[in-house]
């Protein structure tokens, strides 16, 4: 499918053309991190537990 000229894959449909050029812009921006967003330290990260578990450890793998 083709909008704005371009050719656009099927799964892309469930954005419409603005909310894509919007995503396409916000990829080239920098990430800001705020109180809010922190970044990950890898203290921080070694903490982290999933709350749901993965499909692996679901099945005992």
């Amino acid at each position: 499918m083709r909008i704005d000229g371009k050719e656009v894959p099927v799964v892309n449909m469930l954005f419409t053309a603005e909310e894509l050029k919007c995503l396409e812009q916000a990829k080239d921006k920098p990430i800001v991190y705020d109180e809010d967003s922190p970044e990950t330290t890898p203290e921080r990260a070694a903490r982290f537990r999933r709350v749901k578990p993965s499909k692996a450890a679901a099945n005992g793998q």
